[in-house]
């Protein structure tokens, strides 16, 4: 009888797949073309290139445009509309051909009094949403060209989702804050604002099945906003080492792709029930021996003691000294991928399962400035301070490759 064959584990890890090399400056943005073997990218050189992948399987360029404006900020990409952020006051649409050997101006938007920080098209809408660092956030008909309205931000904006079912705008901001706005036809009502970040905001991801927002920041956080459950439930979660460049969401595999600028990439798991993180409270003594803290000094004087530096234990959020959080320990439901100061009753309390990881992390070997996650192939895109494209195999990719090996062993 054939042994029986167990299923492994799902890798989650990236494999590299091409480089493109071929530039004079850094790609501030870049796409994979959906169900093609391409690229479109956008570099400080003033260059727009379609790279094509051939027989060889290196990537040559099909369309190679110069722009008479040396700065760009931002790309979006639609099979029908690409469209190109200006560092300056506007940006231009163009029509690729279908075979990609072309690429044809079509329209240009004077949109803003400063520089456009990003742009996102709306197809079902026929809306073109931009911002700039003249801190409004203006939304345009494609076909028209016209303005339809605009919303005054109270800081630049450097991150912007929307939600088609709702009309949500999710705009987040150098403050830290993100805002919610209401978008009609030709006007918006704010709907709410919350800040969790202590730095900008520097990257969204909208998930619009399980109505969930991804905010990534400066402070090397992202935090998980519970939108749809009308709770205002947030989830930090705490994996990086340096500013957050990029977030994006696989929703049929329930994983959030995260990077940052010293090059790393984490995979989280979604598919597992997270865990708001306490508020810290606030005392004058340890809550856990009672001991005064510095500035307490009725009570110093009292007991005759000196006073202790205060500390909060990240499970539970009591105040304590050091003595009584001498233990560290990670909290991955809690979204604390390191490890982190806990009370010493609360690591007793954290079992080896509470312990396993939700995430898993990856060396991208480049100082990443812009990422692109294309969800049909599942494939992966990095641009680097090294003029570097990477391409990467994602989860749809690995995960067919693991159920073809299983198929063949199972039939042998």
């Amino acid at each position: 009888m054939a042994a029986e064959i167990q299923p492994q584990p799902q890798a989650r890890k990236p494999c590299l797949l091409s480089k493109i090399e071929a530039f004079q400056d850094v790609v501030s943005t870049a796409v994979i073309i959906p169900k093609e073997d391409g690229v479109i990218s956008v570099s400080e050189d003033r260059t727009i290139r379609v790279w094509l992948k051939r027989d060889s399987g290196q990537y040559w360029p099909s369309v190679y445009h110069t722009m008479s404006s040396k700065y760009f900020c931002s790309l979006f990409f639609h099979p029908q509309y690409m469209f190109i952020c200006k560092l300056y006051l506007c940006y231009n649409d163009f029509i690729l051909s279908e075979d990609y050997n072309k690429m044809t101006p079509a329209s240009t938007y004077q949109a803003h009094q400063g520089r456009v920080t990003v742009v996102l098209f709306v197809l079902e809408m026929e809306w073109l949403l931009s911002t700039g660092q003249d801190k409004n956030f203006n939304w345009h008909c494609s076909e028209s060209g016209q303005q339809l309205g605009t919303y005054r931000t109270a800081a630049c904006v450097s991150g912007l989702q929307f939600d088609v079912e709702t009309r949500h705008a999710f705009v987040g901001d150098q403050s830290g804050q993100v805002t919610i706005l209401k978008l009609e036809q030709d006007s918006c009502s704010l709907v709410t604002t919350f800040k969790g970040h202590t730095g900008n905001v520097t990257a969204l991801c909208w998930d619009p099945v399980q109505r969930v927002l991804f905010s990534g920041s400066s402070d090397h956080s992202i935090i998980m906003w519970d939108i749809g459950g009308r709770k205002g439930t947030a989830i930090e979660m705490q994996g990086h080492h340096d500013k957050v460049q990029g977030l994006c969401y696989a929703s049929h595999t329930r994983q959030l792709i995260s990077c940052s600028s010293d090059g790393g990439i984490v995979i989280w798991n979604m598919d597992v029930t997270r865990q708001e993180t306490p508020e810290w409270l606030d005392s004058d003594s340890c809550q856990k021996c009672e001991q005064p803290f510095f500035w307490n000094f009725k009570q110093m004087w009292d007991s005759k003691k000196i006073g202790l530096r205060q500390h909060h234990c990240r499970k539970c959020g009591q105040a304590v000294c050091g003595k009584c959080s001498s233990k560290r320990s990670t909290i991955p439901l809690m979204g604390f991928e390191f490890e982190v100061r806990v009370c010493d009753s609360c690591h007793e309390s954290i079992t080896d399962e509470d312990r396993a990881p939700t995430a898993t992390f990856h060396d991208s070997k480049h100082c990443i400035v812009y990422m692109h996650y294309e969800p049909t192939t599942g494939n992966l895109l990095t641009s680097g301070t090294d003029k570097v494209i990477k391409v990467w195999m994602g989860t749809n990719s690995i995960c067919c490759i693991h159920e073809s090996q299983f198929r063949n062993a199972s039939t042998q």
